[in-house]
């Protein structure tokens, strides 16, 4: 497995989750230089982006998830972390890790996250 995504669970709307993904496969110098990303998919719905974090340290996010999400990584640890705040029923979804160097994606397996009371 390249990607183990770990973190997900049950939550009640305004908790939080941290979700991790580690990369125990892959060397220290090709972790550094991946665009890690978080995606989502609910039932129903097509995957969509939630969260990017460059090699050079920019970040960005979904229209949904600004101000409440952010994205980490420890290049040391080869970890990608989600720290998600303020959680609202219509994130729930299961939350893929994507590691992207050059032009190969490698994905988690996915993990749930349910928000509700």
């Amino acid at each position: 497995v390249q990607l183990q995504a770990s973190g997900g669970g049950l939550v009640q709307p305004g908790g939080s989750l941290r979700l991790s993904c580690r990369a125990p496969r892959t060397i220290l110098s090709e972790f550094s230089a991946s665009v890690m990303s978080w995606y989502r998919q609910a039932p129903g719905k097509k995957r969509e982006l939630v969260a990017t974090s460059t090699s050079g340290g920019s970040e960005s996010y979904g229209d949904s998830v600004k101000g409440r999400f952010s994205i980490s990584r420890d290049n040391g640890k080869r970890t990608s972390y989600l720290q998600m705040n303020s959680l609202k029923p219509e994130d729930t979804a299961v939350y893929y890790c994507n590691r992207r160097r050059g032009s190969v994606d490698y994905w988690g397996q996915g993990t749930q996250v349910t928000v509700s009371s």
